[in-house]
């Protein structure tokens, strides 16, 4: 019974890190970044987001509408507000269409 246990809190223990990976974007093919700043603003959230990726090299071109071109690719652009710490975060995610 306690092996059952066992295996019954550490498949929950994954589930729970599958789930929280997934809901804030960490998966392939998409980007993910942490602002120094917050934006409510769309239009200087996506200037600050084209920014940091020229930064890293990366060819931008915002189209409009949270949609980027990013190294001739489609991403669209995906705002996450979590807790970290009793601070909010904006956390940025990037998919790809």
């Amino acid at each position: 019974m306690v092996i059952l246990d066992f295996i019954y809190v550490l498949l929950m223990l994954i589930a729970g890190v599958l789930g929280f990976n997934w809901l804030m974007g960490y998966r392939n093919q998409n980007i993910t970044l942490d602002l120094d700043e917050r934006y409510i603003d769309l239009k200087e959230y996506a200037n600050a987001v084209k920014a940091e990726l020229e930064s890293q090299g990366k060819e931008v071109e915002y189209k409009g509408n949270r949609l980027f071109v990013i190294n001739g690719k489609q991403y669209h652009l995906i705002e996450r507000n979590v807790s970290m710490g009793g601070v909010p975060l904006q956390h940025t995610i990037l998919q790809k269409v």
